[in-house]
């Protein structure tokens, strides 16, 4: 399916004056990058690369797409004649996603005529700022979590897309599990889920629910216990299941007091191997209170997929170098208050310290910045010559942002208001 109208109508329109001007051929450097991280946020993580790349190789303008916009008559006949042969023959290069980063880092670079590089600022940004955020948030669940599982269950609180969107990268940042089926099917995120409210409340009582649904998913399934009374259930849950029942779920009340309760029980009765997962809007604070509980595991929800308080990553796309008149490639920035830009194509290095923790994210303009010995670059090849050429594995994604997060100074796992953890320093040749 084309994704070739997931688009701004100026997109099209600078398109069409830019060709008839004669300088849409232009060699042209853009950008994307976050002049800040959210409000306190210590460090951001790369989400939605992979998706992008599936995006691009469908960026295409068929005939259903060319009759609409003949027919709203968004763009003139030769602008349409252009879209309609429409391919990405440029190189695109960016941070891998999973890793970290930090303002002005430049996270997607696209280098390309000014044509071909123009019409995909709304696709790349609409997908980068949501998933960024996303990642940027489970980042700070997860971390919060320590070695407890986190389990993304957030579709009922967003759209459709976006919840099979925000389960992909709340994987990419440490999430176990994902409740949406079709993020297992597309992307390989496992799934997980037993039973909610509804299924108690279908029979005539408790005890004939959880004997349905341990007789039909086994003695190891979750048993949601908070329906009625929690010690009543438990203990009907301990009868029914015996010692090997694998958890009980807890979605309301003082989760922590309760947690220490049912362990006290729960233990009391031999059932010391059986989990307690909490449930019931969490998010990185709830978590971290709830560290001194006996917790198993956590089930989150509407915090997640809204970016926990920062629902965009507030990423620009900029065009930061062209081709001059000479035919000489120059830099290009924007200079207006609050909104700046620095001009110039960037590279990007981590700069690590004698113990490997990072210490600056160094820029490099016109070229690589140098290497004390021990940094790490950050940037790989995506595109080149229009063909994608590293499609961005989620489980490699997943990997590798653990790696970064752990190489980042230990402030950065703080969920106190901050500054970034680490500064971005420029180097100009």
């Amino acid at each position: 399916m084309s994704t070739a109208l997931l688009t701004d109508h100026y997109e099209l329109t600078m398109l069409q004056a830019a060709l008839a001007s004669g300088e849409a051929g232009r060699r042209c450097v853009f950008e994307a990058f976050a002049r800040r991280l959210p409000d306190g946020r210590r460090y951001g993580v790369v989400g939605g690369t992979g998706r992008f790349l599936e995006a691009l190789e469908q960026f295409r303008f068929g005939d259903e797409e060319l009759r609409f916009l003949a027919d709203a008559k968004v763009v003139d006949r030769a602008t349409i004649d252009w879209l309609a042969g429409y391919r990405f023959g440029g190189t695109i290069s960016g941070y891998p996603e999973g890793e970290c980063y930090f303002p002005y880092s430049p996270v997607l670079v696209v280098e390309s005529t000014f044509a071909e590089g123009v019409v995909l600022e709304t696709l790349i940004l609409s997908i980068l700022n949501h998933d960024t955020a996303i990642a940027s948030a489970a980042s700070r669940m997860t971390s919060a979590a320590g070695d407890r599982p986190c389990i993304e269950m957030g579709s009922r609180r967003t759209q459709e897309d976006a919840a099979v969107a925000a389960a992909r990268a709340a994987y990419v940042a440490g999430f176990e599990a994902t409740s949406n089926l079709e993020a297992g099917r597309r992307y390989g995120v496992p799934t997980a889920g037993t039973a909610a409210h509804a299924f108690t409340l279908l029979y005539d009582s408790e005890r004939e629910a959880f004997t349905a649904q341990v007789e039909s998913l086994g003695k190891g399934t979750t048993l949601l216990v908070d329906t009625y009374d929690v010690k009543t259930a438990v203990d009907l849950a301990m009868e029914i299941a015996g010692p090997e029942l694998g958890a009980v779920r807890l979605d309301s009340g003082d989760l922590l007091i309760q947690a220490k309760e049912v362990r006290a029980q729960l233990d009391a009765a031999g059932n010391s191997d059986t989990r307690i997962i909490v449930t019931s809007d969490l998010d990185e604070h709830a978590i971290a209170a709830l560290a001194a509980g006996p917790v198993s595991g956590y089930g989150v929800g509407t915090a997640l997929v809204t970016g926990s308080g920062a629902p965009t990553a507030s990423m620009v796309y900029k065009l930061v170098q062209r081709e001059n008149a000479s035919g000489e490639m120059e830099g290009v920035a924007k200079k207006s208050k609050d909104k700046v830009s620095v001009g110039g194509r960037k590279w990007a290095l981590r700069r690590l310290g004698p113990s490997g923790v990072a210490e600056a994210e160094v820029l490099g303009i016109g070229e690589q910045p140098s290497d004390d010995g021990n940094d790490r670059p950050l940037m790989i090849d995506l595109v080149r010559d229009g063909a994608v050429v590293d499609h961005q594995d989620i489980h490699e994604a997943r990997a590798r942002h653990a790696a970064s997060r752990a190489e980042l100074p230990r402030a950065a796992t703080q969920l106190s208001r901050g500054e970034p953890v680490i500064p971005t320093i420029y180097e100009e040749h």
